[in-house]
């Protein structure tokens, strides 16, 4: 599929302020990763901590948080993890909350319906 960045915007807990962020999509992903530094600036705190598998199948924890997240002209609140060093991604739920799919010709996010099935 190739990959590529997108610009997001991340929000306080009020959604007053917000700072942009250049952020890899990866649909392999579960969650959006942030850098931990910029979550606490904006005074977003870990409401607890999971387990994640990553690519070379270790099983590692993170702490994880809610923030605001601007994307493709909508705000919505989404979990994210609170990343190592300047790591970010936005994952497959921010894009299915957002109602975002990946089109890996063009390379870029488009609008697709919701399933009510």
């Amino acid at each position: 599929m190739g990959t590529f960045s997108v610009a997001i915007e991340v929000g306080d807990p009020q959604g007053q302020r917000y700072e942009p962020v250049e952020a890899l999509v990866d649909t392999g992903a579960t969650y959006t990763v942030l850098p931990a530094a910029l979550l606490r600036r904006l005074g977003i705190q870990p409401i607890e901590r999971r387990q994640f598998e990553i690519a070379d199948d270790r099983v590692v924890e993170y702490e994880i948080g809610q923030a605001w997240i601007r994307l493709a002209g909508s705000a919505l609140i989404n979990v994210v993890v609170f990343g190592k060093g300047e790591h970010t991604l936005v994952g497959a739920l921010t894009l299915e909350a957002f109602g975002l799919a990946v089109d890996p010709v063009h390379k870029r996010l488009i609008r697709v319906p919701g399933l009510m099935m």
